[in-house]
């Protein structure tokens, strides 16, 4: 067969395994990428037209909506993925209504508890955001189920097309609206709207065409593979944004929203660049379960790319975090920095942990996710209100920090190595190398930045470029000195990509 001649044709995902995930990592890092940058950008514009206030109050309604997905998270998608066989044609409708009905009922649930939760936050007037911020999952429930073979096939250059569509929209319009009313309805408004866009063209760019047909069998498989994708997703949110709900409970609506910013521009850079690897990597490691070697192998491969690219990002936001909220925010957001500085740890952290679920879900160990995520809910339950108490919102980055730096990431690897059969010292070498290198880069940024005298902007520029020669420098010392690896890495993925 003729191969495409454009290069747009070559990044379509066909070929074998290995050309399917390094070309559907391609689109999928580009959807993360564009959409993501799109997003922090509305960020920026919002935070700088509406205020910390009213951005407190779309975090209490995302919250809401947030808190009753993860708990009626099936896990339906996910459970068609890890089956090994392609065609999962005869399970869509079931899943499709099964979807609809959780839609539903979130809308409903979140429609009358919506005062409550108003009271709780003592803010009354997020009880009208909650309530239209709750069409989202109806609107969710009723998207063209055929879309879940975008992820399963690796077909991830029409996912780029179905997620990125829905951020211009969102963008698009919060930013209108913002300018109309510079409320927290413009955020509402865009986010509604990258829904509804997003449905449209789920039925355009697939031929699936769900009907009203429910499969009781069907139906007990999905959610019997799913309820622990159910147990880890609760636990997730409780963990992952149970903090966030304790600063808007306990201190206010604007510790909230500088918590929230601090999290989401802290962890964006590395943990949207390395879920690309997670979302990519749980087909792929599911097409491969069967073959032990390999999947060792290319796990390996993954962490290494995974820490190579997180590290340095994680590190350097740190460093650079003052310049950042002076320049995109001013002098009002400057409570965010330090939480900003502790959370870019986290999400180092948690960038390495989207390698290892992957690899769980696709050998059938979903169980693995629920209980180790309870170990971590457990411990920031005791930690989060003293350290909160002490220090404020740098105590709770610190409470969700300290927790994976000691247990959680070292239950990761363990469990990872018994389950694969690596030795423990493989595992750590991946992680130590750009670990190593991206201290030494923060060091010299720093003391670059210490010596400058120029405006936030300027030193942030300057502080960008410093860090990115001076890691790639270090990569090439530790590359030559040690043998790391992490050439031959890009090597064969920029080869992969070409065929």
């Amino acid at each position: 067969m003729k191969k495409p001649s454009s290069l747009l044709g070559r990044l379509v995902p066909t070929g074998g395994t290995a050309e399917r995930v390094v070309k559907g990592a391609f689109w999928a890092m580009s959807q993360n990428t564009f959409g993501r940058v799109l997003q922090l950008a509305m960020l920026v514009i919002l935070a700088r037209l509406i205020g910390p206030a009213e951005i407190g109050l779309v975090g209490i309604a995302l919250l809401s909506v947030s808190a009753i997905q993860k708990f009626t998270n099936f896990g339906l998608n996910a459970a068609l993925v890890q089956r090994e066989e392609e065609n999962v044609d005869e399970h869509l409708n079931t899943m499709w209504i099964l979807e609809i009905l959780r839609g539903s009922l979130i809308f409903v649930v979140l429609f009358f508890l919506a005062p409550f939760i108003g009271q709780l936050f003592s803010e009354p007037r997020a009880t009208d955001l909650i309530r239209v911020i709750g069409l989202s999952p109806l609107l969710f429930g009723l998207t063209n189920p055929g879309v879940m073979y975008f992820q399963k096939k690796l077909e991830f250059h029409k996912q780029f097309v179905l997620r990125v569509g829905g951020e211009i929209a969102q963008f698009i319009v919060a930013v209108a609206v913002a300018m109309v009313e510079p409320t927290a309805w413009a955020f509402v408004a865009g986010y509604v709207a990258a829904d509804v866009v997003r449905l449209v063209a789920s039925y355009l760019m697939h031929s699936y065409r769900p009907s009203i047909q429910f499969d009781r069998e069907s139906a007990g498989e999905l959610i019997g593979y799913g309820k622990w994708i159910t147990g880890s997703s609760i636990l997730y949110f409780l963990y992952s944004e149970g903090d966030d709900a304790f600063v808007g409970w306990f201190i206010n609506p604007a510790a909230l929203a500088f918590y929230q910013y601090g999290y989401r521009f802290s962890n964006a850079p590395a943990t949207e660049l390395t879920s690309v690897i997670s979302s990519v990597m749980f087909p792929a490691f599911s097409k491969i379960q069967a073959d032990a070697s390999l999947l060792r192998e290319t796990f390996r491969k993954t962490l290494r790319v995974n820490a190579f690219i997180s590290a340095p990002v994680a590190f350097g936001i740190a460093v650079v975090a003052p310049d950042f909220v002076m320049t995109f925010f001013g002098s009002e957001w400057e409570s965010m920095i330090v939480p900003m500085q502790i959370l870019a740890a986290y999400g180092f952290l948690r960038a390495l942990g989207q390698t290892f679920g992957p690899v769980w879900k696709a050998l059938d160990r979903p169980d693995i996710i629920t209980k180790l995520s309870a170990i971590r809910v457990v411990l920031m339950a005791i930690l989060i209100w003293p350290l909160t108490d002490a220090y404020g919102i740098a105590g709770t980055a610190a409470t969700v920090t300290l927790i994976s730096i000691f247990p959680m990431v070292p239950l990761d690897i363990y469990v990872t190595v018994k389950m694969l059969g690596l030795r423990t010292v493989e595992v750590y070498r991946e992680i130590a190398f750009p670990t190593c290198a991206s201290i030494l880069m923060a060091a010299i940024v720093w003391f670059v930045n210490q010596s400058l005298t120029l405006p936030a902007v300027a030193e942030l520029v300057i502080s960008i470029v410093v860090g990115a020669v001076s890691y790639l420098a270090l990569v090439l010392v530790f590359e030559r000195q040690f043998q790391w690896g992490i050439g031959r890495n890009i090597r064969s993925i920029v080869s992969a990509a070409r065929r």
